[in-house]
This record gives structure tokens, C-alpha cells and sequence, in this order.
């Protein structure tokens, strides 16, 4: 794991200054200073390299995973010397390649995983992309044809930057492409930050190739920019994919379970392998339980956790709140009882999330509606101050198990065609995995009632129901849930914005036509629902301010096994009816259901929960989905308040030149406005909603308890829309960013 940074020129040598304040530099002092912008992400060694040709330089800061020795410090140089590369992450399974291409005559300098890089690219070209098994973000320079590529993993765990600057030169000027694990790196390179408010506005920053400033961009995950003869392109190299939803599938469910827990195990297993400890990031949900299971469950068969002293102990890592809703650690430290591990828990306190945020929002170059991202800021550096360089967290699972339940509605859209005709005997021996079985008119009832209380939802924590009236792009309910914390479009000032924000449009935008048109008319639409959520939130949203960028702001590489590729290909053919399961009681049946509606009960994951049984407690096992999230109540005069009071003033936000502030004002009043509202620090999430709308017996007063609470809604609405503004003036102030005119 590490950072890196490449300049290459469209036509010729690089310049040999780049500009710097008023003046300029030599190029090497350029590349050195961006590097030490993003020293975090590789402090054990930093190195650059000029390519043959002049055309290309390539940095690098190296966080030592795999052969810790000087052999495996980069950039990497071929035997010729006309090949380089930098690499950024993990290349799982890579002895297998190693020693195939050690027999064909291929001599390694190094033990290092990221070796397999060079030699992969030298025997394929741009074929070996095909055969990697990781996270990563990778450049390389060909120098015998002129070829420079920049790469991103499949599903966009490691970062990867990039933007073109004409430079003047002794030859004039020149086009120079930018590449970059951050983009801070790009400050000592001559760039200065302006706002692309269109991204602000329409939330393209969260969903697209776009970012928050202008003119910088991300290479898409699963797909490699590429230079040559003076032209750059993005091209993908893999993508995901669904069966055609009327294609039968009977394979008997217990079957696929164990196929399911093979797969797992085997993507824990080679996340396992370092040459330092490794722990694991451990929450009070199923997926980051499972994760530590499996490792408990390797470790007794001889399977090491790393390398180093404890490397045949497991040691977790949680994060707490001092809001009981909030917390999950004491379900965590259950966890880590039954399993028999190592417990490590950090509280996030006010205090802590007031002293982080700004260093956090510097980190992640984005602003977030939610404290979440600064309570993983201050967890991953525990693991850190512990020894540990490596964690395995649960990120992925929702997006491929069905695991949130604004995915509900477009699951009950249509039936699991493939299953259709499928007896319980070919299911299971209890007929686990069938379907509830729904009229057209059963069915449409059901999808406006779950698509009113996902609408509801967002009202009560905090986000917008109003892209709920819009049409439904893709044929979806998801883009306009996706689309409900984008910033209110009262916040911009108008004669900022080009054209009027459509956040929906840009959700769906976002995918290929072939993806677009598989969705319309072969995919089922809960699988359509997670495409088009893993391309948008998780890649550009959650992989970042809950991932990479708070990890490695402390030295910490964090390895994701519900995202490997080959479990993940797996998952995607399985049967949408295994991974939720809807069926109805009895008593619904009869028609004695509330409001004489059926009682639905809706299983997130359920085959995911199957699969993992042996490895998970029974609480965890039965346990609901719980979102992620910190406490959103905070006293004006607390750490909190006191942070956002000192951010959120006229002139600071003045400078912006964007922000309307009369706006910011009415924000302040309401979100620490006086009023009852409920108890500091609730809020309510998605699950809870569902449970309360969704065929309880005291329906009526759960559903008299939601609407007392829509008040709180408003309040955390003002309150998330101080958290972005504060979130763009620390931007502001850290990169420099010029106010817009």
C-alpha cells in the first residue's frame, strides 16, 4: 500500500520547471515536495523515477506490507529499463503468478506483491489487468511505444486521480497528464483548487468521474486512462454483471450456501497474507462479524493473521459513541467474547469528532452530510499506535447482498423469475429461500407502500423525500434515494449555477448505455438497484470517507474481502429471493393483517446470514441492518457547536462565493433552533422506520411516533446542511480555493 504520483507529457520530454507561486521549479523538487504532501500514505520510503524517454515521472511513497526490505521499495524498472510502474495496494494470489513466470526466466528483485505488476504487464501488455486480484490504482510507462496507463480496481477501493495542465516549456508549451492518489499531491504541481459548483450542486462529485474541483477528475473503477500519440482515453477493462432475470435457476440453495461459504472464506483467507500483523475492524453488524469469524475460524486451522508475534492471535478493532443508539460496541465486545479475540474499542466523543474534523475533511477532499467519516478518521489510528499496518473491514456486502432497505421497493417490484416454478423441496428441506407468492395488484400495493416509507424515511433522518416525485429514471425507486442528501439546491446562489441541478438525471448518467439497457429489460431491479448504488455511493462515496482516505491518513491499509472480484462474480448470478428474503404470516394470509394490509417480514442477506452461521453468534445472526452513522443533536454550546460556530460564520463562508447566506442563517436556526423534539443525539434510521410501518400490531401508535419525530427530521436536515458548508470552507481554507466570481 502507498502513494503515488505521475506526470507525463502528451508530446515530448516533460517540461523541466513547473510553475510554483510566482515562480518556478525544477521538476524533481516538484515531484519530492508531492510526494510529501501525501506522506501519510507511505512513510517507510519515498523514491522517484525519470523514465528513459524524459516523457514520464513517476513517484512514490511506500507503506511496507509485503517484503519490508529496501528490494521492494518503487518505482519499479524493468530489466531493459524502458518499463516503469508504480503501484498503489494489494495483489492477492500472487505466488501462483510469480512462480510461472519465474520458470519462463522472469528474475525478480524483490518477494513483493507488487512486482507481479511489471512482470504481469511484460508478458501481456495490457491483458495483465485481466489477471489481477486485488485493490489497487496503478501507472505505468512504456517507453518502447509511447504508452502510459493509469488503472483502477474493479470496484474503486484505491483512489486514482487525474488532470491535464498545459505547461510552458523551452519547446513551448505542453500538455502534461496528472495522475495522483490524492488530490492534494496536485499543489506542488502548479494546479489551483477552483469549485466545480455543477458537482456541488447535482452531487456528480459522489456519483460520477467528476470531483469537487474543477477541471480534476477520477479514473473510473474498472477501467484504465490511457496516453498515447498525444490522445488520452478511458477504456473499461471489467465490469459487473447479472443473469437475465427470466433464465431459471433450481440449484438447491443448500448447495449454493456452501458454494457461498467457500467463496467467502477463500477471499478472508488470502486478505491474511503480510509480512506485518493484520486485525480487523469489528461493528455490531453481521458483515464485519462474519469477517472476524472467518479469520477465527482460519487462525485455528493454521492460518496466520500476518506475520509478526501475535500473528496467530486476531485482534479487533471498534468504534464507539457516547449516544447508546449510536453504539455498537458492546454488541461488538459480545462478538469478540464468543470468539475468543482481542477487543480494542475507541469512543468517539464530541469532543474527539470537534478536535478531527477539519484534519479528516482535509483527508478525504470532500464534504460528507454525516460525523461517521471522522469517527473511522479517529478508529484508524488505533490500530496504528497498537503495531497493526493491516485491517479487514465489511465493506461491500450490502451492496451485493441487498442489504439496505431503501433497496426494498425495487426488490418487490417484480418477482425472482428464475425461482418461479421452483418447489420447496428443490429449495431446502424447511423450504427456506421461497418467495412470497403476490397478485399484480398485491404487488403494486406493496411497492408504493414500501416506497412511501422509504420516502418517509429520508424525511425523519435528515435527508429529502422530494426527488421521490420525480420519474423514475432506470425504472428504479433507488437514484432518488441515492439523490437524498444532496445539499438543497436554496444553498447555491443561483447566478453560480450554469443550469438547474437534476440529481437524479446525474445518478442514472452516470451508467454505460449497455448497463442502462440491461437494467430496463434483463436484470431484476433489486440488481439493477445495487449496480447502479455500488457504481455511485460506494465507489466515490463510501470507499473513500469511510475507507481508503481516513485509513491511510494514518498508515493503515484496510483490505475489503465482500469486494473481491471472484466472490463478488459469484454472488451476482445467485437468485435475488436468496439474498432477501419477503415472506408473509399466516395471519396476513387471511386477510387479519393491519389496515387489513399483509404482515411482510424482509430479510436483508439472507444467504449471506446462512453462509456464515458457524461463524457468528445467534444476536448477530438475527440482528437487523443498522446503518453506520454518529449521533446528529448536538448543544450550540458544546464541542460540536462550538466547531461548526467557529466554522459557519458570514465572512468565512462569504469567501466561498458560492453559498447564499441567508440560507446558512435559517440553517443555524433550525438545527439549534429551541423546541422539544426528541432526546439528543436520536435520530431515526431506515431499519427502524421499516419495523414501525411495516405490519406491526400497535402500527398506529408506532406510526403517531414517526410523525412526532418528523420534527427532529427538519432540525437534522439544518444540521447536515451546517456539516457540508463547514465541511467546504475547511476545503477552502486547506487547498487554497479560489472564491467563485
Amino acid at each position: 500500500m502507498c502513494g503515488i504520483v505521475a506526470l507525463h507529457s502528451l508530446s515530448g520530454a516533460l517540461p523541466t520547471t513547473l510553475p510554483h507561486g510566482a515562480g518556478t521549479r525544477a521538476i524533481s523538487a516538484a515531484l519530492s515536495a508531492s510526494l510529501e504532501r501525501i506522506a501519510h500514505r507511505g512513510p517507510d520510503a519515498a523514491s522517484t523515477h525519470m523514465s528513459a524517454d524524459a516523457r514520464t515521472a513517476l513517484g512514490h511513497v511506500r507503506l511496507a506490507i509485503n517484503d519490508l526490505s529496501a528490494a521492494g521499495c518503487q518505482p519499479l524498472v524493468s530489466a531493459c529499463g524502458r518499463v516503469s510502474a508504480v503501484v498503489n495496494g494489494e495483489i492477492y494470489d500472487f505466488d501462483a503468478f510469480r512462480a510461472d513466470l519465474a520458470a519462463e526466466g522472469y528474475v525478480f528483485r524483490s518477494t513483493s506483491d507488487s512486482e507481479i505488476v511489471l512482470a504481469l504487464y511484460m508478458k501481456h501488455g495490457l491483458d495483465f489487468v485481466a489477471r489481477l486480484r486485488g485493490e489497487f490504482a496503478i501507472a505505468i510507462h512504456d517507453a518502447r511505444i509511447g504508452r502510459f496507463v493509469a488503472l483502477r480496481d474493479r470496484y474503486g477501493i484505491k483512489p486514482m486521480f487525474w488532470r491535464l495542465a498545459r505547461l510552458r516549456s523551452a519547446d513551448g508549451e505542453k500538455e502534461v497528464l496528472m495522475c495522483a492518489a490524492e488530490m492534494k499531491a496536485f499543489l506542488e504541481l502548479g494546479w489551483e483548487a477552483e469549485w466545480d459548483v455543477g458537482a456541488l450542486a447535482d452531487g456528480g462529485w459522489g456519483q460520477d468521474t467528476r470531483t469537487v474541483f474543477k477541471g480534476v477528475r477520477k479514473v473510473r473503477p474498472g477501467h484504465y486512462l490511457i496516453a498515447q500519440n498525444g490522445v488520452v482515453e478511458e477504456r473499461p477493462y471489467w465490469d459487473a454483471s447479472y443473469p437475465d432475470k427470466r433464465t431459471p435457476d433450481a440449484r438447491p440453495t443448500a448447495e449454493l450456501v456452501l458454494a457461498l461459504r467457500a467463496h467467502l472464506l477463500d477471499a478472508v483467507r488470502v486478505r491474511l497474507r503480510a509480512d506485518v500483523p493484520v486485525g480487523i475492524y469489528l461493528s455490531g453488524g453481521i458483515d464485519s462479524s462474519a469477517i472476524a469469524g472467518m479469520a477465527a475460524h482460519l487462525v485455528k486451522q493454521g492460518v496466520s493473521m500476518g506475520s509478526g508475534k501475535d500473528k496467530h492471535a486476531v485482534c479487533c478493532f471498534s468504534i464507539g459513541f457516547d449516544v447508546g443508539e449510536f453504539d455498537e460496541s458492546a454488541i461488538a465486545a459480545r462478538t469478540a467474547a464468543h470468539l475468543g479475540v482481542r477487543f480494542i474499542k475507541h469512543l468517539a466523543s464530541p469532543d474527539s469528532l470537534a478536535a478531527s474534523f477539519a484534519d479528516a475533511v482535509y483527508h478525504i477532499e470532500h464534504h460528507a452530510h454525516d460525523l461517521n467519516f471522522v469517527g473511522k478518521y479517529a478508529l484508524s489510528a488505533v490500530p496504528r499506535a497498537e503495531g497493526y499496518k493491516v485491517v479487514l473491514t465489511g465493506e461491500g456486502a450490502d451492496e451485493h447482498f441487498g442489504g439496505y432497505p431503501l433497496f426494498l421497493p425495487d426488490f418487490a417490484r417484480e418477482p425472482d423469475w428464475s425461482r418461479v416454478g421452483v418447489r420447496d423441496g428443490q429449495i431446502g428441506e424447511d423450504g427456506q429461500g421461497a418467495q412470497a407468492e403476490l397478485s399484480d395488484d398485491e404487488r403494486a400495493r406493496l411497492v408504493n407502500r414500501l416506497t412511501d416509507i422509504t420516502k418517509r424515511s429520508y424525511d425523519l433522518i435528515g435527508g429529502t423525500s422530494e426527488y421521490f416525485s420525480s420519474a423514475r429514471p432506470l425504472g428504479l425507486t433507488l437514484p432518488a434515494s441515492m439523490a437524498g442528501f444532496t445539499p438543497p439546491v436554496s444553498l447555491f446562489r443561483p447566478e453560480t449555477l450554469l443550469t438547474p441541478p437534476d440529481p437524479v438525471e446525474t445518478i442514472a448518467a452516470n451508467l454505460s448505455g449497455a448497463a442502462r439497457a440491461a437494467i430496463e429489460q434483463a436484470w431484476h431491479p433489486l440488481n439493477g438497484a445495487m449496480y447502479a448504488w455500488t457504481k455511485g455511493h460506494l465507489a466515490n462515496q463510501f470507499l473513500s470517507c469511510l475507507g481508503d482516505r481516513v485509513e491511510m491518513a494514518h498508515s493503515v491499509e484496510a483490505r475489503t474481502p465482500f469486494l473481491d472480484h471472484k466472490l463478488t462474480e459469484f454472488v451476482n448470478g445467485l437468485p435475488v429471493s436468496l439474498k432477501v428474503r419477503h415472506t408473509r404470516s399466516a395471519q396476513a394470509d387471511a386477510g387479519d393483517g393491519p389496515d387489513g394490509q399483509a404482515e411482510d417480514v424482509w430479510t436483508e442477506k439472507w444467504i449471506l446470514r446462512e453462509a456464515v452461521r458457524p461463524f457468528v453468534t445467534d444476536e448477530i445472526y438475527a440482528r437487523k441492518k443498522h446503518a453506520y452513522a454518529a449521533p446528529t443533536t448536538y448543544a450550540r454550546d458544546g464541542p460540536v457547536g462550538r466547531l461548526l460556530a467557529g466554522l459557519v460564520t458570514r465572512a468565512r463562508v462569504g469567501q466561498l462565493g458560492f453559498v447564499q447566506w441567508s440560507e446558512v442563517e435559517h440553517a443555524w436556526g433550525v438545527a439549534f433552533g429551541q423546541g422539544d423534539g426528541r432526546k439528543a443525539g436520536h435520530s431515526v434510521d431506515t431499519a427502524e422506520v421499516h419495523e414501525t410501518t411495516s405490519g406491526h400490531a400497535d402500527v398506529d401508535g408506532k406510526r403517531q411516533e414517526v410523525d412526532d419525530a418528523l420534527d427532529t427530521g427538519v432540525r437534522t436536515r439544518a444540521f447536515r446542511t451546517l456539516l457540508i458548508v463547514a465541511c467546504w470552507v475547511v476545503l477552502a481554507e486547506r487547498f487554497a480555493v479560489r472564491p467563485v466570481q
